[in-house]
Order: structure tokens, then sequence, then C-alpha cells
């Protein structure tokens, strides 16, 4: 696959990063339209194609690449009479880089298999600024021939590429990842707002944690907001994670697996959501805390 054409849909910050990114490398990149029309203005500047369906832009390229909010973003631009699969070429390679349910990926592998084509799950790590860089952490998973074939793309898009097996495993390890994460983002929130309950100052507080084994990028990131007032470190917003957080629940169940641990995170996230602060990012849960605490 020396010179493939592809298709991108979802132009997020995310995702608007990776075209342009894929621009930078010199592919040729169809575009889909998004909301916020920011990123795909971005991309057509600078010689991008527009698409006007999603089956308009699966006819025209040999590989597809969607990076969107939820699994419900991404079967409803894959699936019906304007959808990926009914425009999908023989041969052609499918690339979910958003966090999806494990179930639904390898439901749409199936459909995808049937159409002639192949579906890779492949989350991503770190930020958009990594993606605008070709720095993110990518974890495909999914047929490994198809994997080889476009490795050199997410070699682009990509600092670290892993392929972790059959498909939906990228997805499930995503998952696990983002609840890991949450939890512990939300502990520390906590941590800081019961020190200032029992009148400790967040930076002893801090200082005493970071100099055992607790320390770690994810307390770096709430200190830095707790701290030093930055809420940017960790540009994750809250109606994010507790996206992932159900996800990673709903997974769980799937596999009956009861999750007491991820129970905590998903009650704090959908209070600090109900309370007004869906759109905030994940640091200030320190106030969320906080004002809780106040009575």
């Amino acid at each position: 696959m020396t010179t493939p054409r592809i298709g991108f849909i979802g132009l997020g910050l995310m995702g608007s990063a990776m075209v342009q990114r894929l621009l930078d490398k010199g592919h040729g990149v169809t575009v889909l339209g998004h909301r916020d029309r920011t990123g795909i203005e971005a991309a057509t500047a600078r010689g991008a194609a527009e698409a006007d369906s999603a089956r308009g832009l699966a006819a025209e390229s040999d590989v597809v690449m969607l990076c969107m909010g939820t699994s419900e973003q991404v079967e409803a631009r894959m699936t019906g009479p304007d959808g990926v699969i009914a425009g999908l070429r023989e041969g052609a390679i499918v690339i979910d880089f958003g966090t999806s349910l494990p179930g639904s990926t390898k439901a749409l592998g199936g459909q995808v298999r049937d159409a002639g084509g192949t579906y890779l799950d492949a989350p991503l790590g770190r930020t958009p600024s990594h993606g605008r860089e070709g720095k993110l952490n990518i974890m495909c998973a999914g047929e490994r021939g198809a994997f080889d074939r476009v490795k050199p793309l997410l070699d682009d898009l990509g600092e670290n590429v892993f392929h972790l097996g059959a498909l939906g495993n990228g997805h499930t390890i995503k998952l696990i990842n983002n609840f890991f994460a949450m939890t512990t983002a939300n502990a520390m929130a906590e941590a800081f707002a019961m020190a200032d309950r029992a009148g400790i100052a967040r930076q002893d507080l801090f200082d005493v944690m970071g100099a055992g084994p607790l320390r770690s990028g994810m307390m770096e990131f709430i200190k830095a907001y707790a701290v030093d007032g930055d809420d940017t470190a960790l540009a994750f917003s809250v109606r994010n994670a507790a996206k992932d957080v159900g996800y990673y629940r709903e997974m769980a169940g799937e596999l009956s697996a009861d999750s007491i641990m991820s129970a905590c995170a998903d009650r704090a996230l959908n209070a600090a959501i109900e309370d007004g602060r869906g759109d905030e990012m994940v640091p200030r849960m320190v106030d969320f805390f906080a004002d809780r605490f106040k009575g």
C-alpha cells in the first residue's frame, strides 16, 4: 500500500490534528463534515477533498479512518444506505481511532468483512498536540496482515504503535487504561479536597505523597490544577471521562465481571455532570469534591 487514498471521518480536535499530520506527510485525504467546520476548512485549504456522505468517501478510499466520540456515532457513520460499509471498496481497510465498546467493534468487524474489507480498532493515547506532531500512542488490533499494510500510515501518526492481537483488544485495553486513569484522577482530586477540609496545605500533601511510590503522571496532572491553577495539563472533559468509565462498566457487564472499583469514579463523574460540570476538564473535579465537603 504505497500511495493509499485515505478517507477521514471525524475532524474534532484530535481528528483535525491527525488530518493535518497526514497532509504534512504528503497523503491524499478526503474528509467528511463535522458539526464544527473548523477542521474541515483547515483541511480543504491545504488540498483535502470533501465528501458529501460516508458512502461516497468510502467509495474513493483505500483506507477509511474514523475518529469519533462514541460507539453510536461510529455505528451511524458505518451502517445504513449512506454509510461507509455501503460504499466500501474491495480490500479496503477501516480503522476506528475512537474509544468504542469492544462488542460494537466486533459486530462492525463482521459487517466490514462481509463487504470485502477489514476492520481494525486503534484507540489513541496522548493529546491533539501529539497528534499534530505524529507522536500518538496507537493501540491497534485486528487482522495482522491488514495491520502490516497500514503500519506505515500509523507510523506517520504515532510514536508508539502497538499490535495487540484480535479485533476488539485495542478498545478493551483502552477502556481498562481509562478506567484506571479516571479512578486515579478522582481519588487524587478528592485527596486535595479532603486536605482543604482538614486545613492541610495542598502543596504539603503533594510533597509527601509525591515523595513515595504514589507519584505518577496522573497525580501531577491533578496537582497542576489543584496547586498551580492550570487545568490544561489533562485536557479531557468530565463528560468524556464519564463516557469512558461507563463503557468500561458496560464491557465488564458483558464479561459477567462485577466491577467494584469503577463504581466510585462513575458516581463522581456523573454527579459532576448533574452539577453542570460536564464540559469542565477532569482536574477541576477537585472543585467538585471541595464544594461537596463544604456541605
